[in-house]
């Protein structure tokens, strides 16, 4: 069913609406917009009716949307249980069918596209044949395009070739693989300070030794088995933990629960859908876990109903090594929470306080959120600084700054360079009340191949742009979130994590050697990424002025809702909450030269002065109307 895209056709986007991963339809939005097609994406009633088994009404309904939008081509992603995504995309299909709206049944739908993981692609591509193209996330720009059917002559130059850069990383990433460096990496002696891998233990003590010693940053992994099962389970996250701990390899474990941990700790879950994670029903769930673990720190998500009850049970029961908190998102406005967003900015920046009183450090969850939903580079820029700087105001005291690489995929190391320097140098130079900063970068969630021994090399790659950061700084940066290679194919289990740990490890000891032997490029001395960040920082300083001199009170919560509410942090591709705040999901964003602008409606970017101008006018104006009201 693949066939060359004629202009003016329009395809359409399906996201189921439990399904959270967004990144992906964005990347492909980005593509077809640089050879210029159009996308449109499919609103919530439609996503959420592929979520349950289709009724007969339902089947106009999606009927009216695919002859109303002008779709001719549609296109699904579900990246979560493989069963389940080619299950309900073979609903939409039915749906489609039982319609005639593909092309073989006289109807407008010329191409079906199913974007999953590589277990999914491959059961779509056995059930449905040559009724379906299917995108397991591992190929090139050039060659999604090819297969989307996008004609050869309009896919750009730009989008072939790779720069020499992002190449080099890449090619040391291979040299890491096969010369087996990361069989030579054992696990680091245990510190020897008092409290070490007890519950009274902490990161800033860990952050000590570490530096004292010479050990290279820390090492955080995410991990959280999902069963159906819940207490089998918890029983495997038990298990799991103890594995990590006996290895020895993992610093930091990062417990990944599931959305009903989050929303409803504590409740009866009878008859609520849960999504993947470990699904901890109780503190004595978390305090078996804690104790597991040791002597690794630990951390996890906040929740997203009654925050900072549960930030006090995180820190009872795992003596969190940090908290985490996500300000704008994980509520109403991408569906991942119960609360409007004024609402989860009061239960976050209360939290901050109490965070605050207990002294341990905050990590931001932030400018990544944006990412996912179509935001430029400014916008990553700025809304770091506007969470750290609202922790701060809380009296945070230690802020983990969590930097998430790679996004969107396409995104240019130089580029990457710039956004991440750029947030660390107005950070050092704000008024933070004294608050700590230490970087914790990551790789991105979209950035790593289904082949696994491509994935490794991409960990080791992603692992030399985090050192290139600040490479004249042996102690940074001072935690590394290691994204598991084998993610985009399966989850990472013990052996999986302990694996990427040490690829990460031995890739960067060895950039360092080859650094210091002058054998790779000094990446502090590069004029493109020091040019990129000075005209970065330079639009987000001006951004951020404009946002203390158009909005009352910037850094509290209602201050935080009418930056977004006046369109200063653009979202184009939000899901929710469209109508609610126009001004958010007005702009257009497009990856030129591998970095995110925001452009026009011919795709000529907006001069940040122009944009923000305008955004201080609206804030100004809801501002005299909020207090009227």
């Amino acid at each position: 069913m693949s066939r060359a895209l004629q202009h003016g056709e329009i395809i359409g986007l399906v996201k189921p609406a439990v399904d959270a991963h967004t990144l992906g339809l964005a990347t492909v939005r980005s593509l077809l917009g640089d050879c210029g097609f159009a996308c449109v994406d499919a609103p919530a009633h439609i996503n959420a009716l592929v979520d349950r088994p289709l009724r007969s009404e339902d089947v106009g309904v999606i009927e009216a949307w695919v002859r109303s939008a002008g779709v001719t081509r549609l296109g699904f992603s579900y990246r979560l249980d493989p069963g389940e995504g080619v299950e309900k995309f073979e609903r939409l299909v039915w749906a489609l069918g039982a319609s005639a709206l593909l092309v073989d049944r006289g109807g407008p739908i010329r191409s079906l596209y199913f974007a999953g993981l590589p277990e999914a692609c491959r059961a779509a591509a056995e059930r449905l044949g040559d009724q379906v193209v299917v995108f397991a996330g591992d190929e090139a720009d050039h060659e999604t395009l090819l297969k989307l059917g996008v004609p050869p002559e309009r896919i750009t130059a730009s989008m072939r070739d790779s720069a020499a850069y992002d190449e080099a990383r890449l090619s040391f990433g291979r040299e890491v693989l096969t010369r087996g460096l990361a069989d030579a990496v054992r696990p680091r002696d245990d510190a020897a300070y008092p409290g070490f891998g007890t519950r009274s233990d902490t990161l800033e003590a860990r952050l000590t030794d570490a530096h004292a010693r010479g050990l290279g940053p820390l090492m955080r992994a995410h991990v959280g088995p999902y069963d159906e099962d819940r207490e089998r389970a918890v029983r495997q996250m038990i298990a799991w933990a103890r594995m990590l701990a006996q290895a020895g390899h993992l610093d930091i474990l990062s417990l990944g629960t599931s959305q009903l941990t989050q929303s409803h700790f504590g409740q009866d879950w009878s008859g609520l859908a849960n999504g993947g994670g470990v699904p901890i029903q109780n503190a004595d769930e978390y305090r078996s876990i804690s104790e597991a673990a040791l002597p690794m720190l630990v951390r996890t998500y906040s929740g997203t109903r009654n925050v900072p009850a549960l930030a006090r049970i995180h820190e009872r029961e795992l003596n969190i090594a940090w908290h985490a908190l996500s300000f704008w998102w994980f509520c109403s406005l991408d569906g991942r929470g119960p609360y409007d967003l004024a609402a989860n900015l009061r239960q976050h920046v209360e939290t901050c306080a109490y965070i605050a009183s207990t002294g341990k450090p905050l990590e931001p969850n932030v400018p990544h959120h944006f990412m996912f939903r179509g935001a430029d580079d400014v916008t990553y820029v700025v809304s770091a600084v506007l969470a750290a700087r609202a922790a701060a105001a809380a009296g945070v005291g230690h802020l983990v700054l969590q930097t998430m690489l790679n996004t969107p995929k396409r995104t240019s190391g130089v580029a990457d360079l710039a956004r991440v320097r750029s947030i660390l140098s107005i950070l050092r130079s704000s008024d933070l009340r004294g608050m700590r900063i230490t970087l914790q970068p990551r790789a991105g969630l979209d950035y790593f191949s289904p082949d696994l021994d491509l994935a490794r090399s991409q960990l080791a790659a992603a692992s030399a742009l985090m050192d290139d950061i600040e490479p004249s700084d042996p102690a940074s940066p001072a935690i590394v979130h290691v994204v598991s290679f084998c993610e985009a194919a399966y989850l990472a289990t013990p052996p999986e994590v302990d694996e990427s740990v040490r690829i990460t490890r031995a890739a960067l000891r060895h950039y360092r050697r080859l650094r210091e032997k002058g054998e790779i490029e000094n990446m502090a001395s590069n004029a493109e990424a020091a040019q990129r960040q000075e005209v970065l920082e330079r639009d987000a300083r001006l951004t951020l002025h404009e946002i203390e001199e158009s909005v009352p009170s910037p850094y509290s919560a209602e201050g935080l809702r009418l930056i977004f509410a006046a369109g200063f942090l653009p979202v184009p591709h939000l899901w929710h909450c469209r109508e609610e705040f126009p001004e958010a999901v007005r702009r257009q964003t497009a990856l030129i030269g591998g970095a995110v602008r925001v452009v026009d409606d011919a795709g000529k970017p907006i001069p940040t002065a122009q944009r923000v101008a305008e955004a201080s006018d609206i804030a100004r104006r809801l501002a005299r109307a909020d207090a009227l009201s």
